[in-house]
C-alpha cells in the first residue's frame, strides 16, 4: 500500500533556524530531496521576510532548484501580497494556513479565525485563477500553547471551511507536539467520519517522543499522507530546545518496515540529511541519521 510523504524540512524546518542558511545550501538540500525520490516538497514560504528572515530568498530558491517534472514544489502563502511574489517563480502549488484555536490564530496571523476565512478564501480563489493547486494547514488541533486542549468542534469547523474554499487537502497539525495515539484516534476518527480520509493529511511533531506512534495511529484511521522534515528539522517556538517535526528518514524506515511503499530511496535520503546537518554544523534529532553517521565513522 502506498503512503505519500510531504517533505516540509526546507520550509517548516529551516524557518526555525536562528542562523541564516545560505541560499545555495537550501537549493542543494531541495535537489538532494528530489533525487531521493520525494515527490512533494514544500520548499519555502512567502510570508513577509520581516517576520521570517530565514525565508526571504524564496524566489531565488525556487528559481535556482532543478525542477523535476514528477515532483510537486510548494510554498506557504499567507495573503495576496505573498501570492504576487509567486508569479516570479515556476511554482505549481501553494499552501495556506490557520489555527484551530483562537489565541494561536491571533498570535500567528494577527486575526481572529472568523477574520481569517475571507482572507484565505481570496488567496485560494486567486491561486486557482493562476492555475495553482492549494493545500491547507490547520494548526493546534491537538493542543494550543495558550488555551491547552482544543475542542474537536474547532478543527471540524476550520477544516470544513478550508475544503469549501477549494483546497484539495487539509493537513491536520500537532503544532506543539502534545498528541498521543489515543488522541489521534479520537481526533482523526471524527475528522475522517466528517470528510473522508482521502482529503486529510497528518502533521506530527516529536516534541515529546510520540511522533511515530501517532503516525501508526493515524494509519489505523485511514490516513495515507504524512508531513515530515529531513533530519527532524524544526522545533517549536513554544518549547525551546524540543525536537521538531517527525524525521523523514525515521518515517520512511518505519513505513517501509511495515510493508508500506513510499517511493523514497533511503540511502539517498540519509545523504540529504547528512548534507544539511553538515551545513548547519550541529547534530539533528533523526535517529536514522544518527545511526547512519555513526556507521560511517565506525
Amino acid at each position: 500500500m502506498q503512503v505519500r510523504i510531504v517533505e516540509v524540512g526546507p520550509r517548516d524546518g529551516l524557518q526555525n533556524e536562528r542562523e541564516i542558511v545560505e541560499t545555495q545550501a537550501k537549493i542543494g538540500l531541495i535537489n538532494r530531496l528530489s533525487a531521493a525520490g520525494l515527490r512533494y516538497i514544500e520548499a519555502t514560504s512567502f510570508v513577509n521576510p520581516k517576520w521570517i528572515p530565514q525565508l526571504a530568498d524564496a524566489v531565488e530558491v525556487l528559481n535556482g532548484i532543478e525542477q523535476h517534472p514528477d515532483v510537486t514544489y510548494s510554498a506557504l502563502v499567507p495573503n495576496l501580497r505573498g501570492l504576487e511574489r509567486v508569479k516570479e517563480t515556476r511554482l505549481q502549488e501553494i499552501a495556506v494556513f490557520m489555527s484551530a484555536s483562537e489565541s494561536h490564530n491571533q498570535k500567528n496571523i494577527n486575526k481572529s479565525i472568523a477574520e481569517t476565512f475571507p482572507v484565505l478564501a481570496e488567496v485560494v480563489k486567486e491561486a486557482h485563477g493562476m492555475g495553482l493547486r492549494v493545500r491547507g494547514y490547520v494548526s493546534t488541533v491537538f493542543g494550543c500553547p495558550y488555551e491547552g486542549d482544543v475542542p474537536i468542534a474547532n478543527s471540524l469547523r476550520v477544516t470544513e471551511a478550508l475544503l469549501a474554499m477549494g483546497v484539495y487537502e487539509v493537513s491536520i497539525g500537532d503544532t506543539i507536539g502534545v498528541a498521543t495515539p489515543r488522541q489521534v484516534h479520537e481526533k482523526f476518527g471524527a475528522l475522517v467520519k466528517a470528510f473522508g480520509s482521502e482529503r486529510l493529511a497528518a502533521h506530527f511533531h516529536d516534541t515529546r517522543g510520540t511522533g511515530l506512534a501517532n503516525v501508526v495511529a493515524a494509519l489505523d484511521e485511514g490516513i495515507r499522507t504524512f508531513d515530515s522534515s529531513i533530519g527532524g528539522l524544526g522545533g517549536c517556538p513554544y518549547a525551546p530546545g524540543a525536537a521538531g517535526n517527525i524525521s523523514t528518514e525515521d518515517l520512511v524506515y518505519m513505513l517501509e518496515g511495515m510493508g508500506y511503499r513510499t517511493g523514497v530511496d533511503l540511502p539517498k535520503l540519509l545523504e540529504a540529511g547528512a548534507f544539511i546537518q553538515q551545513e548547519l554544523g550541529r547534530d539533528l534529532p533523526s535517529k536514522m541519521l544518527k545511526a547512519h553517521c555513526a556507521a560511517k565513522e565506525a
